[in-house]
């Protein structure tokens, strides 16, 4: 009879002890390099314009597979690729009219971060497979991680493409109420890492001797169904109790008093960087909208607002120095007889500088007596670097000359868009900001009602106008509040503080709609604690990578 007795405390059916080789990693690298890639596929097409948001666990999924058990060099390799695969397709937008490089070196970098989270990953992999019920938790706090080191350096950050930016009207994106875009990011990986957990089960299930259901019951002649091991169909409900388990939060729901609002997409006579040479007229596109407005309401066919919100470049032509731009919003805004929040360009503290801003346009004997009120100005807090800055610009030069078309830097506000119209109190966002949590934060506990996004995607696609939407879908249910996103071209809507968008209008057309929102003054979790969750979530990733610093010295 062969001994089978081990060490004392051992049992037959413990299974090898998990060790920091390769041997649960996918054989042979190639497995790895294609699950990589399909990872990146699946997180593309999560986003808009495709919208396939239960992709995103999936593709979370596949790139934990992917990296598990690899080493460190291949763990950043594999990373990186997926992030190459994701940003190149995502951000081509970026391309369109400034050529094949920026667009590289931005995707390149973002790709980056992805790289530093598959190494970090494949350091930690080893304490994951000693205690597996830790690989979820893993998955999910390193994305969380990833993330706010993306949405922050370098040059304040490129926040695009978070996970919790992909999951539009679903269940998943009602945590937001609680802990903002980092949780809902958590929670979508945490589905992905449950994901992997199920499928690591399998792919080691040989090793593991893990009990399994739905195997052939010996002589019983009855034929079943292929082996499946318990944990691993364990860990797939958890996933999908986990994905359905935001139907459970529930969202703000204001209950103040309502107050109409028009929005005005005039559009551009062609799309493009050379939009700005076409000032005028895209000037003239928003007073024109809003004189037809006016008409219809004088007709009884469309209902009087109590606001009107133009976009971001509504009128480049400065509305505070510039007479021709000045006649033209004040008729606009006597024919309509309610407040104008005006996006337009005026010079800045510099010859160097111009500023970005929003500002509240009143009606003769309204307001501050009317015209253009300089207490109710916004100025954009964080310009978009080389857009509409340009950091290191000699050196920027040598990269692209396309930095030129930048001919005066943009310089940042310095308080929150907190704008009074009267009728309510609007949180002005501008463009690219609505993709940073502090700055939507600072306008809602600042007093904001509704929250209004101005921005201009004249330069871009319908994919970033869809991208940015989803983005306003997501504040809404952050902080308890109807919100609206004006485009000079499009997408606009209005976003309800559930998340659901009403009123969508097409791209690169004009269009004036009016809705009634409902204002809030309360205050969501999300919005009480801040980045508190962020910080939480990213220093148990550091926990979690320095235990595993510990793990591997003692293997």
């Amino acid at each position: 009879m062969v001994d089978t007795a081990g060490a004392p405390g051992d049992t037959p059916d413990a299974g090898p002890k998990p060790t920091l080789t390769r041997d649960n990693a996918i054989r042979p690298l190639w497995g790895s390099v294609l699950a990589a890639v399909a990872a990146g596929v699946a997180l593309l097409f999560s986003f808009p314009p495709y919208g396939l948001w239960w992709l995103a666990p999936i593709g979370v999924a596949l790139l934990a597979v992917a990296i598990h058990g690899r080493r460190l060099r291949a763990g950043a390799g594999l990373g990186f690729l997926t992030g190459v695969v994701l940003f190149m397709p995502m951000l081509s937008w970026t391309n369109l009219h400034t050529g094949y490089l920026p667009w590289t070196l931005l995707s390149l970098a973002e790709a980056g971060y992805l790289a530093a989270m598959g190494l970090a990953y494949a350091w930690a992999a080893p304490l994951a497979t000693r205690r597996r019920w830790l690989t979820p938790v893993l998955v999910a706090v390193l994305w969380v991680a990833q993330e706010a080191a993306r949405s922050r350096t370098p040059f304040g950050g490129f926040p695009w493409a978070k996970l919790a930016f992909g999951q539009g009207e679903v269940p998943l994106l009602r945590w937001a109420v609680l802990g903002g875009a980092p949780l809902v990011t958590f929670m979508v990986a945490l589905v992905g890492g449950l994901l992997a957990t199920a499928a690591l089960t399998l792919l080691t299930r040989k090793d593991h001797g893990t009990r399994t259901v739905g195997a052939e019951e010996a002589g019983s002649g009855v034929p079943k169904l292929p082996a499946v091991p318990v944990m691993a169909v364990g860990w797939v409900v958890g996933a999908v109790v986990v994905a359905m388990s935001g139907m459970l939060v529930p969202v703000a729901a204001p209950a103040g008093d309502s107050v109409t609002v028009a929005i005005v997409q005039g559009n551009v006579p062609r799309l493009g960087l050379d939009f700005n040479a076409q000032r005028r007229a895209v000037l003239n596109n928003h007073v024109q909208g809003t004189l037809d407005l006016a008409g219809r309401v004088a007709a009884g066919q469309e209902k009087q607002p109590d606001l009107v919100v133009w976009p971001e470049n509504a009128s480049d032509v400065d509305p505070l120095k510039n007479t021709l731009a000045i006649e033209a919003i004040t008729r606009a805004t006597e024919a309509i007889g309610v407040p104008i929040l005006v996006g337009g360009v005026t010079d800045g503290s510099t010859p160097q500088n111009v500023r970005n801003i929003g500002v509240l346009w009143w009606p003769a004997g309204t307001g501050n007596g009317g015209g253009a009120d300089l207490g109710q100005l916004y100025a954009k807090r964080r310009p978009v670097p080389f857009a509409e800055y340009i950091p290191m610009r000699k050196i920027a030069r040598m990269v692209s000359t396309e930095v030129d078309r930048v001919a005066r830097d943009f310089e940042p506000g310095d308080t929150p868009g907190v704008v009074d119209s009267g009728a309510t109190v609007i949180g002005d966002v501008i463009c690219f900001e609505i993709a940073l949590d502090g700055i939507v934060r600072d306008v809602v506990t600042g007093g904001a009602e509704i929250l209004a996004v101005q921005t201009n995607n004249a330069t871009f696609n319908t994919a970033e106008a869809e991208q940015q939407l989803a983005m306003v879908q997501l504040r809404a249910v952050e902080h308890g509040r109807d919100s609206l996103m004006v485009s000079t071209v499009g997408v606009s809507a209005f976003v309800g503080a559930d998340g659901r968008v009403h009123d969508q209008t097409a791209f690169n057309t004009a269009a004036v709609v009016v809705r009634d929102m409902v204002k809030s003054t309360e205050l969501t979790v999300a919005t009480r604690v801040g980045a508190w969750p962020e910080l939480a979530l990213t220093a148990l990733a550091l926990g979690l990578l320095i235990a595993a610093g510990f793990v591997r010295r003692t293997a």
